[in-house]
């Protein structure tokens, strides 16, 4: 079997400016690299499961955070960006997207090599969903260029620890180099691209 590809929080809500829970800049750069990841494990044959916050008006979890991704508001929609990509949408309404939904089941019937694990807030929701992954013995991949959060300090803690306790695999991106191709141009024009 491919992989199964955990596409977590990847809603307006989180990703469009002037919601109250806003991930900023950070999280809107991931998003070209998650449509990437999703495109090339799409067309490996791996399956996409969207976890997405869907709160009902009431949420206890509004004693902690502003009201969010209230069940049938704009928020709680995936972004435009990726929203062709999601045909398997799981609602969920803790930060695990195990808790109280049907993905412990789901995973067992598609059985996937590993489980790959992207989206926000990578000290948050990827991180619960990542422990319970791990919890249930699956191998688990975070790409650090795929997750971000509206807190730094926080995000590089998740990702030590995903990595370091509860043994995900976290993959760095690849160098800046590796990423484009060689620019070839005369040196003042090269000098000038650097720049920008």
């Amino acid at each position: 079997m491919a992989n199964v590809v955990l596409v977590v929080d990847m809603l307006r809500g989180f990703l469009e400016d002037g919601h109250p829970l806003y991930c900023g800049e950070p999280a809107r750069r991931i998003i070209p690299n998650v449509r990437r990841l999703l495109e090339e494990e799409r067309a490996r044959g791996s399956h996409l499961v969207f976890a997405c916050d869907n709160h009902a008006s009431d949420d206890r979890e509004f004693e902690m955070f502003p009201p969010h991704c209230i069940r049938g508001t704009a928020e709680a929609e995936v972004i435009p960006e990726l929203a062709d990509l999601a045909e398997d949408v799981l609602p969920k309404t803790r930060y695990s997207a195990f808790y109280g939904t049907p993905l412990e089941r789901k995973l067992r019937e598609l059985s996937p090599d590993k489980v790959i694990i992207c989206g926000v807030c990578t000290d948050i929701c990827v991180l619960h969903t990542t422990a319970d992954a791990r919890n249930r013995d699956y191998p688990v991949e975070v790409r650090e260029d795929c997750v971000a959060s509206f807190d730094e300090e926080a995000h590089r803690f998740a990702l030590q620890h995903m990595g370091k306790v509860l043994g995900a695999q976290v993959v760095a991106p690849p160098p800046k180099a590796a990423r484009r191709p060689p620019v070839r141009a005369d040196p003042p024009l090269a000098k000038a691209q650097e720049r920008r």
